[in-house]
């Protein structure tokens, strides 16, 4: 009995360890082979990032150039396009009959005093005669009463003589600025009246303005650009449609006082330096503006990114190659590149080529590549 009982408890003993053995192979079997996947160390480079906007280019002061008064252009004083002095003569209007208005206004105007003169003198000879009762009272209110009128009579006349030169005035045509005249609508010998025809525009050349609109959401950092001390110099510059950068950088001046209901956006000026006329009025460009991606920045290959309903990830590589997956905020498309303005630091591991293969916490065998950047 004693030998049957020792060979049973053998055989069960030899049972229980061929079964712990087909559990242990059985878990070495189900576990997965490391994933074999190419890697990259997170690095660090300088960077100058660019956001553009399509801008238009204004003059700091423009005006339309039209008559005042009636009369025939006779004289053009100036050539299309050419660049004229503040003051300068632009155009003359017929000055004959306003001449002659300014010299009748004037002969009204000493007739008047000549009138004022003897009616004061009246007056000043009848009060001393009314002190000596050889007058009738009578007469000196009289007297006094031409006074009045006569004084009346010489404002009058002298306000048709300031009107009469500032009529004279306005047969000669003069730029209001220094600036650049555009082509003239008007000929010898046209005939004019008050505001018609319009006779010529006339801009302002250096400095000169370039607006662009930003959305709602960038207003915060636009008004932190045109408050801080501590901006890259170069951080508004302007591109012109065939790729070339004006050579000028700007500075903000203005930003609107609202933003537009309909658009959504808000206008912003930047002023530019123009001593060479390359800026024209009108002309349509591209404002260059540095962004927050700037110097020393963390640089991934975009190929590095996934996305998940809007948010954009990494697979970060541990000490024991083991996987998981990195939140990120991204900057700026630097060709094949992107700024990581969050999420990674310098000398992390991430996961290159063979992203779809990968799970959170999953194995890899990572093959490290030189740097993509």
């Amino acid at each position: 009995m004693r030998t049957q009982a020792t060979i049973l408890t053998l055989a069960v003993m030899l049972f229980g360890i061929s079964s712990c053995s087909k559990s242990e192979a059985t878990v070495q079997q189900a576990a997965p082979p490391a994933v074999a996947v190419k890697a990259i160390t997170v690095e660090q480079k300088q960077v100058t990032a660019i956001d553009e906007y399509p801008s238009t280019v204004v003059p700091k002061n423009e005006v339309e150039l039209r008559p005042q008064i009636s009369g025939t252009i006779t004289n053009i004083f100036i050539q299309d396009g050419q660049t004229v002095k503040k003051g300068q003569k632009l155009y003359e209007i017929d000055r004959s009959k306003y001449e002659a208005a300014k010299q009748q206004a004037e002969a009204a105007v000493a007739i008047a005093e000549s009138n004022l003169a003897r009616i004061t003198k009246d007056v000043e000879r009848y009060e001393r005669l009314i002190e000596k009762d050889a007058i009738a009272k009578q007469q000196v209110d009289y007297a006094k009463a031409d006074l009045l009128t006569a004084q009346s009579q010489l404002t009058a006349a002298k306000a048709q003589l300031e009107s009469s030169k500032t009529d004279l005035s306005y047969t000669l045509v003069t730029a209001p600025f220094d600036g650049t005249i555009g082509i003239s609508q008007v000929r010898l010998g046209a005939q004019v009246s008050p505001g018609q025809p319009l006779l010529n525009t006339l801009s302002s050349d250096n400095p000169i303005l370039v607006n662009f609109s930003i959305s709602e959401r960038e207003i915060p950092r636009f008004n932190r650009l045109m408050k801080g001390n501590d901006n890259p110099d170069s951080l508004f510059t302007i591109s012109f449609h065939d790729g070339s950068v004006y050579p000028f950088v700007g500075e903000l001046v203005t930003i609107d006082r609202a933003v537009g209901r309909q658009t959504g956006t808000i206008s912003l000026r930047v002023k530019f330096d123009n001593p060479n006329r390359d800026l024209i009025s009108g002309m349509t460009v591209s404002m260059r503006v540095i962004n927050q991606d700037y110097g020393q920045q963390v640089i991934i290959p975009y190929k590095a990114v996934t996305e998940q309903m809007g948010e954009y990830f990494v697979y970060v590589i541990d000490n024991e190659n083991t996987v998981s997956q990195r939140k990120l905020e991204l900057g700026s498309l630097l060709g094949a590149n992107i700024a990581v303005r969050s999420g990674l630091k310098p000398g992390e591991k991430i996961v290159f080529e063979g992203i779809q293969k990968l799970r959170q916490g999953a194995k890899v065998a990572p093959e490290m590549l030189p740097s993509q950047l």
